[in-house]
């Protein structure tokens, strides 16, 4: 063959290549991106403009996007989109974007999961391509984008373009200025907009109306007669007749709503005592094997409150009681009649509950893995007498959703037993990781996994304490209780001893007993057994030593008289800090820094985080931070330590970490 010919014909081969390049080049460019962002710290309360399809009831939207219902607004004048308010974070996947965290429940099969969840948020959700099959009941992870103002505004909504949209348009929509719209989103031509594309639109106030709530009408009134035929009003021979019994019908009615609502109250104090009543739980731990379709909660919803949902959900049958013990009572849930896993299915998915498939011991029960309808598993195991601390972990997980705690799918009971069925931590524990690593398995984690991992807890304690109503005190936060993902994201779990707290005179506390892990429990907690949210920050101090240490937060010495003594980790290291006045001078605390970190690590950030754990564990709990100002300085010292990563650039050692989805 001609040389020149041979290569025309080597450049022929690679035109369909530079054509499906250019193809997706176009894809790319039209598929809606993150907004990007520096402050890795940064929360804000953001919106995001959806417009539900018919069968997307205001239920179905709460589900789909975890809000209230006082988090979505309608907008009216014709149109059916509705504005939902979710708190958006600075995300580090992809880099540095913003990105707020929810969940979908699968209600379909056929088609890739993918272009399902793509499809129902209308171009509002961030999830990587992958072709998975839908099943029903799928419970799948995703990101919803969203936006943080720089300051010139007080919210950035995210919104998806629709055909007939212009700059002008949404301009005139949402009260904002062409010139505002165009700057955020970086348009030059407003002219040329593309369908399908995402922008975001500044607001200064909250975007819509309120949801209308549905209400029943009351009867219509029995038709009058009219005043215009043979009929004749003698008003002045029947006035007083007519106002005396408009006094006794009003009088009527009155006395009514008071029986009505002393009626109300009654029961609801007769059903709240029996659910409490220690009398009653002694004789109702036996009951029978619950028998009713299992449930794919999404976010841990044991149900939803649409009854057009529920129908989907459960077996056509005329029999729709669901056999639920007295002991649980359905007053646990938001709902009506929650519904459950079977028996014989969590017994099947756990092999019986065999030794193989047992993956650890939580407070209250064995915790077994399970492949249950082709979703990874954790089942815990209690028997019926811990069914004070199942209800409680139930009453939490039903009403608390963060990608930074362990969710609940749902549950099930057997004659004498309780089973808890949890999304499944691949890595397992934080502890597992931290002391004795080798022989359990592990690699070691490295110091930006480490950061990483102590911020993720940060921020899941951060929203039980501050953003839940009402607010949460979890009172066992250990390394044991933190679990981690495939991607090494961790997540609190263990809710079985978390309490509500209320407001006080005295800030946010609840008397209680003393529970818990000793090396872990705040002084004041256990001299007058006072839980509060600077209790869990106590705890959380004691987590970040053992993150630098690789110790156990209760740890055997070496004495100088060669007998061991146990001494709690937190008194360890405050000893050792004692002899470390800054980061250049941390010969005290080097000596207690983990071996296994293989000195890679920046010296100026692990002293930082070790000052961060000292005044968690301050022993006046006014002393300590909130969580939230423990979040902004993590987040920090993450940044620092990703720039001092940056610097060491091919040590394949301090990179190792980052490969295992950091």
């Amino acid at each position: 063959m001609d040389c020149s010919l041979q290569k025309h014909t080597q450049m022929l081969k690679f035109i369909p290549l530079f054509l499906f390049l250019l193809q997706l080049q176009t894809l790319c460019s039209a598929y809606p991106t993150p907004l990007n962002c520096t402050e890795t710290s940064r929360l804000c309360t953001s919106f995001l403009a959806f417009s539900p399809s018919p069968n997307q009831t205001l239920d179905v939207i709460m589900s789909m996007f975890d809000v209230f219902p006082h988090d979505v607004t309608v907008e009216g004048y014709g149109r059916n989109y509705v504005f939902v308010r979710k708190n958006c974070s600075c995300a580090n996947s992809p880099v540095h974007s913003y990105l707020t965290n929810t969940t979908y429940t699968v209600r379909e099969t056929g088609g890739s999961v993918h272009d399902i969840v793509i499809d129902a948020y209308g171009g509002l959700a961030y999830l990587s391509n992958f072709s998975r099959p839908a099943r029903t009941g799928a419970v799948v992870s995703l990101q919803l984008f969203c936006g943080c103002s720089s300051g010139l505004w007080n919210y950035l909504m995210s919104y998806v373009v629709k055909e007939g949209d212009s700059i002008e348009l949404l301009a005139s929509r949402f009260g904002v200025s062409m010139d505002s719209i165009e700057s955020i989103n970086g348009i030059d031509n407003p002219d040329n907009i593309t369908i399908g594309a995402l922008y975001y639109i500044p607001l200064n106030s909250v975007p819509g109306d309120p949801y209308p709530v549905e209400t029943t009408s009351p009867p219509s009134p029995s038709p009058s007669p009219s005043l215009s035929g043979n009929v004749t009003v003698e008003r002045t021979d029947h006035k007083s007749d007519v106002k005396h019994w408009w006094i006794i019908g009003s009088l009527g009615v009155a006395l009514a709503l008071i029986i009505a609502t002393v009626l109300f109250v009654c029961l609801r104090s007769s059903i709240c005592n029996h659910l409490n009543d220690p009398e009653d739980e002694r004789v109702s731990h036996k009951f029978h094997i619950l028998r009713r379709s299992s449930i794919w909660c999404g976010s841990g919803r044991l149900c939803c409150k649409s009854d057009d949902w529920r129908q989907q959900t459960i077996d056509a049958s005329s029999d729709r009681h669901t056999n639920i013990p007295k002991v649980i009572g359905t007053d646990v849930f938001d709902v009506e009649k929650p519904i459950v896993f079977i028996y014989e299915e969590i017994l099947s998915c756990t092999d019986g509950f065999s030794e193989s498939n047992l993956v650890g011991h939580g407070t209250y029960g064995s915790v077994y893995y399970g492949l249950l309808r082709e979703q990874e598993v954790a089942v815990k195991k209690m028997t019926a007498t811990k069914t004070k601390e199942f209800i409680a972990e139930m009453k939490v997980l039903c009403k608390v959703h963060h990608t930074n705690l362990v969710e609940l799918i749902g549950y099930a009971a057997s004659d004498d037993e309780l089973f808890l069925v949890y999304e499944y931590a691949q890595k397992g524990s934080l502890g597992s990781h931290l002391h004795d690593p080798q022989n359990k398995g592990h690699p070691a984690l490295s110091w930006i996994m480490r950061v990483q991992i102590a911020l993720d807890t940060a921020r899941g304690l951060e929203y039980i304490h501050e953003h839940t109503k009402p607010h949460y005190v979890h009172r066992d936060i250990k390394t044991s209780n933190i679990l981690l993902d495939s991607a090494f994201k961790a997540k609190i779990s263990d809710f079985g001893l978390a309490k509500l707290v209320g407001i006080t005179n005295d800030g946010e506390a609840s008397a209680t007993r003393v529970v818990g892990t000793f090396g872990y429990l705040a002084p004041e907690y256990l001299r007058d057994g006072r839980a509060t949210t600077k209790s869990d920050v106590y705890a959380f101090g004691v987590v970040l030593f053992e993150l630098i240490s690789g110790k156990e937060a209760i740890t055997r010495t070496e004495a100088v008289t060669k007998n061991s003594e146990r001494r709690s980790l937190a008194s360890i290291m405050l000893g050792a800090l004692k002899n470390s006045p800054d980061s250049m001078r941390m010969s005290g605390l080097k000596d207690h820094i983990d071996p296994n970190l293989l000195d890679l690590f920046p010296h100026d950030c692990v002293f930082k985080m070790a000052m961060v754990a000292k005044q968690c564990v301050e022993e006046d709990p006014i002393l300590r931070p909130d969580i939230k100002q423990v979040v902004i300085s993590l987040s920090q010292i993450l940044l620092s330590s990703v720039e001092w990563e940056a610097t060491l650039a091919g040590n394949s050692q301090v990179f190792s970490g980052l490969v295992q989805g950091r």
